[in-house]
């Protein structure tokens, strides 16, 4: 049988949780804008005819990847929780169970059976992959990503896994290949674990959509492992579609 029989628990979502809850205690308790009855009603119409709401949500809530001190505590609160509940617990092969936070593709099942969340997110879209921010909402570039990344110990972790996503011209020459160098390596030393990245635009990978057959050689980095872009779902092309492009450090 197996030397080791640790079982690593996999909660999917970081991200949505901690934007999630960063909204309801910004929008609820502190700026008042919103009543909790408005939001739970807001949610569960998954934002018919709110969507003025939902747009005050998602634009102005304090977002985890920006680092931003207010939603970073969030998160890790998150995952100090997420520790605590499960970290050494035993399991039924008389070994332990740990955290992990390496979603692979579940993130976009599980945001597939998901309804609307507080953060401006509407019913069944995907949830956030990985640790990376949720999708899109990071605003202030891929160093910002870096340091909100690192405001929680991964060392309580059987593994982390961040995507970053640049247009080729942030990456070309040996400068650009040298700057990349950098920022992983920064990473590192800040105590993060796993960074990934795809270098392709926006427009490619629709243009892929629209015309498949032209582009069967294209490879891209998914969560933790590649594949040919045309293989993947719609749904998880159109999850990577919708990462943040970083145009610059």
């Amino acid at each position: 049988g197996a030397r080791y029989n640790t079982t690593y628990m996999m909660p999917v979502g970081p991200a949505t949780t901690a934007d999630s809850l960063a909204s309801i205690k910004s929008h609820v308790f502190e700026r008042r804008d919103v009543t909790m009855a408005e939001l739970i009603d807001a949610l569960r119409s998954n934002f018919d005819g709110r969507e003025a709401l939902r747009q005050t949500l998602w634009n102005s809530t304090p977002r985890y990847g920006n680092d931003d001190a207010y939603a970073d505590a969030i998160l890790a609160s998150v995952c100090d929780l997420m520790h605590e509940a499960l970290d050494g617990r035993p399991n039924t092969r008389g070994g332990e169970y740990h955290v992990n936070y390496l979603s692979t593709t579940c993130h976009v099942y599980f945001g597939s059976v998901t309804g609307a969340t507080p953060d401006g997110r509407k019913a069944f879209e995907p949830v956030s992959d990985g640790i990376s921010p949720v999708q899109g909402t990071d605003r202030r570039g891929p160093t910002a990503v870096l340091k909100s990344a690192t405001r929680f110990n991964h060392s309580r972790t059987g593994g982390t896994l961040l995507n970053q996503k640049f247009t080729p011209q942030v990456v070309a020459g040996e400068e650009g290949l040298e700057k990349i160098a950098h920022l992983v390596r920064a990473y590192f030393r800040m105590g993060g674990h796993h960074i990934q990245f795809n270098v392709v635009t926006g427009e490619t990978l629709r243009e892929a959509q629209r015309q498949p057959e032209k582009h069967r050689d294209l490879i891209v980095r998914v969560a933790g492992y590649s594949d040919y872009f045309c293989d993947l779902t719609r749904p998880l092309q159109d999850e990577i579609i919708a990462r943040t492009e970083h145009q610059g450090f």
